[in-house]
């Protein structure tokens, strides 16, 4: 007994050391950080101040996402998705899955070419242009020149590749954030041309919500294009300015992140889990409706409806004999209206016009 006590104090030591989950993670985190970018600088031999500021901005999201994250974690619903989802990751489907959820965007694909093509844009042009800078920011890459020419490209302090300065490998490493602009302001605008053409989007939208990240995006991709037109054709007059201007729309962007909508980006790649988390109770076994017969989810995942909903002291167990998340949407909307008009219109066998509506 006392062996079983020592060992619990032991392994919940590590807890015990942090005020809370976030903190833990944090900490861990920025060590990470720290400890890559010691190795990525040669010990701190190759940090470019002027990256700071993007280095604290990129520190601050970190913080904010793991304060977004662990505080939905935390909630009952969550626990029960992450732990399913964790223990359907190594699925057959999942390869298939993760591609058509974070490179193909075949969800998006069924609403239509100008939604997917906008998303495609946005979605690949934040990512790619992510993968550029913070490798940078943190020391993890940079770039020496030799004295013939050649272009030294310099990964956690080995040289991987030397190149021609002239050469297209050279080139697009120039012009990489370059052309991720380009991608992210393309999709921006035509996302915005979308919102303002149409008359449903335009009622759904709020200024602070849905437009202001994408003018955020815009802000960040135009001064940075600007930035290379100054060096390019002005002999970088104006430059000073124009590069304060930038690195400030990219911290407050970074620092905004976690707390917008715009959150949705480093929160994707849970999708997998969502999706494998349905498919795979559903080919276990599939939940009839109570009222109309046809399987709408899985027996588990009804299940985790209910107990999520009873954990919380939420009842909607009916007088019928059924719950209502034992209902498909049609006959729960159907049963709903029947509370106002006394008529049981959940047992009418009509189907909704777009009952089976995809996209």
């Amino acid at each position: 007994m006392q062996a079983n006590t020592s060992t619990t104090k032991k392994a919940g030591s590590i807890n015990n050391a942090f005020a809370s989950h976030f903190a833990k993670s944090m900490f861990l985190s920025v060590l990470g950080l720290l400890i890559l970018s010691f190795i990525g600088t040669r010990m701190f031999t190759h940090v470019d101040l002027n990256l700071y500021g993007y280095m604290v901005g990129t520190i601050v999201f970190i913080g904010g996402f793991f304060y977004r994250f662990i505080a939905w974690g935390e909630r009952p619903p969550a626990k029960i998705f992450i732990k399913k989802g964790i223990k359907l990751l190594f699925r057959k489907s999942t390869p298939q899955t993760t591609a058509e959820h974070l490179i193909t965007y075949r969800f998006i694909w069924n609403r239509g070419i100008y939604r997917w093509t906008q998303h495609i844009l946005i979605g690949f042009g934040c990512i790619l242009s992510c993968f550029v800078t913070f490798p940078l920011v943190f020391g993890w890459m940079y770039f020496t020149m030799d004295d013939n020419g050649m272009y030294n490209i310099i990964f956690m302090g080995i040289q991987v590749m030397t190149v021609s300065a002239e050469g297209i490998i050279a080139q697009l490493s120039y012009n990489a954030l370059n052309i991720t602009a380009v991608m992210v302001i393309t999709g921006v605008c035509m996302v915005l041309y979308r919102r303002l053409k149409n008359m449903q989007a335009r009622a759904e939208q709020t200024f602070m919500y849905d437009f202001l990240p994408l003018i955020m995006l815009l802000l960040v991709s135009v001064t940075g294009l600007a930035l290379t037109f100054m060096n390019m054709f002005l002999h970088g007059a104006g430059q000073p300015f124009m590069s304060l201007i930038h690195q400030w729309s990219v911290i407050i962007t970074l620092i905004y992140l976690p707390f917008g909508k715009l959150a949705h980006i480093p929160f994707r790649p849970l999708s997998v889990f969502a999706r494998n988390y349905r498919e795979h109770y559903m080919e276990q076994a599939p939940k009839p409706c109570k009222v109309c017969g046809d399987y709408f989810v899985s027996v588990e995942q009804s299940n985790d409806v209910i107990n999520v909903l009873g954990t919380n002291d939420i009842e909607f167990a009916k007088k019928e004999g059924f719950h209502l998340a034992e209902l498909c949407l049609p006959c729960r909307r159907k049963y709903r209206i029947a509370q106002f008009s006394g008529f049981p219109t959940h047992q009418v066998k009509v189907k909704e016009a777009n009952q089976n509506a995809n996209g």
